[in-house]
């Protein structure tokens, strides 16, 4: 696992939450006889079922006002993890301390009684907290006006739906003031409008010094949110460090595995290459069928150029070779800030820009021009090679992915500033030409 390293002079007292070769392991039984024949004589030495690591190995350290992003399939140990960090199960080895007052949001139905009120419930997540209730009644009304569940706050939890459920939840957990709040995908289940008020709350507590631990599948948010990314396969974590890394190590995982099933569904791909060509980029995968060879940006003049004025037309070409004979070929690009933030791209298949088909030994290229409308700033591009012919994607291969192959620098413009991620351009009419 790589892991991010800490210098010697960072206080002991900064550390919050100390992860160290943190394990639960379950005993699974066949069937419900053995599980009693363990209980009974297990104490003799005599062993029924079988061991089963839900998380093993993994070890951090959270500073506070860090905020780190878990990401994984289901079943990966995202959901144990959080468990053992708010207290609620023991690890079967290793330790973990945590400084501070935790608030966790975890699976949907837990930590409220759910014949009791909405309003009851407040009262009691906050007497669990060991908050008075004089102070409970203080910030009631703002925890009320954020859940924003109108009457339903005088009706029995059991009665809510899963969106206010989670509304009244969130609104209790931040208004605690916690030192550390735990989520974990909770807020999925409200909706859009919801979530990015969330969101925007967890940005702001942040500011003030909250640690945030979370679990999402929308890498997007744990890439503007997060600090720290840790990814985790299999109950083991395969990489903890810089977040844009994290969440590229696990898409290119996930995007490795739905190679696999096309491949072995199709059956008459030929077998995977090795990546060969140079071509630089801190993370590639694919079958190696088709490879990239190089990635430029150039400028209206056709030079190449990694700087550009707001309202130029930035070029990107991609120079290919071709190993096996390909059908349906695609390119595309990506462009993401230097916040991890996925803006804008496509592909020649998306623009139903039909590529002639590929010869072993083959080369070419494709030009992507666009109008630079970027903010003032640093920006990579990722590109990849692609065998499609369906429109739902549901045949894709990835042949060639090469994550920040090459960036640009967005130059600002002081008579024209731009306070969003790009500008869109926008006609204006006055009240007479309505």
């Amino acid at each position: 696992m790589s892991e991010t390293q800490f210098s010697p002079n960072q206080a002991a007292l900064e550390i919050v939450v100390s992860a160290r070769g943190i394990g639960k392991c379950y005993r699974l039984f066949d069937k419900p006889s053995d599980r009693l024949k363990h209980q009974f004589y297990g104490r003799f030495g005599r062993v029924y079922g079988r061991e089963f690591w839900a998380l093993r190995g993994v070890s951090f350290d959270l500073k506070k006002g860090e905020a780190v992003g878990i990401v994984g399939r289901n079943g990966s140990g995202k959901s144990t993890l959080l468990q053992i960090i708010a207290g609620i199960i023991e690890p079967t080895e290793g330790s973990v301390r945590v400084e501070g007052r935790v608030s966790a949001l975890l699976e949907l139905g837990s930590g409220f009684n759910p014949e009791y009120t909405g309003q009851q419930n407040v009262f009691l997540s906050g007497g669990i907290l060991g908050i008075e209730q004089e102070e409970m009644e203080k910030r009631y009304d703002a925890i009320a006006a954020f859940a924003d569940i109108g009457e339903f706050i005088n009706q029995p939890v059991k009665l809510y739906s899963s969106g206010m459920y989670a509304r009244l939840a969130f609104s209790v957990a931040i208004s605690v003031d916690p030192d550390i709040l735990i989520v974990d995908e909770i807020l999925a289940v409200g909706d859009y409008g919801f979530q990015q008020k969330c969101v925007a709350r967890m940005r702001q507590l942040r500011e003030n010094g909250l640690t945030l631990v979370y679990v999402t599948h929308d890498t997007n948010a744990v890439r503007s949110i997060c600090d720290k990314g840790l990814f985790l396969n299999d109950g083991s974590p395969v990489y903890w460090g810089d977040t844009d890394e994290a969440v590229s190590e696990y898409l290119g995982y996930l995007r490795q595995l739905a190679n696999q099933d096309t491949v072995s569904a199709r059956g008459d791909i030929p077998k995977p290459r090795k990546l060969e060509t140079e071509v630089f980029g801190f993370l590639r995968y694919g079958t190696g069928h088709a490879q990239i060879e190089k990635v430029e940006t150039r400028n209206t003049q056709d030079e190449v150029s990694n700087a550009f004025m707001i309202g130029e037309t930035i070029h990107i070409l991609v120079f290919y070779k071709s190993f096996s004979a390909v059908d349906n070929f695609s390119v595309s690009f990506l462009i993401r800030d230097n916040t991890g933030v996925d803006l804008m791209g496509t592909t020649t298949f998306d623009e139903r820009i039909s590529l002639p088909p590929l010869s072993v030994g083959s080369q070419g290229a494709v030009r992507f021009s666009f109008q630079n409308v970027l903010k003032p700033g640093n920006y990579g591009i990722s590109v990849a090679l692609n065998m499609i012919s369906q429109r739902d994607y549901s045949d894709n291969i990835t042949l060639d992915m090469v994550e920040a192959c090459t960036t640009f620098l967005t130059i600002g413009d002081e008579n024209r500033p731009i306070h969003y991620k790009f500008f869109c351009p926008v006609k204006i009419y006055c009240d007479t030409e309505i």
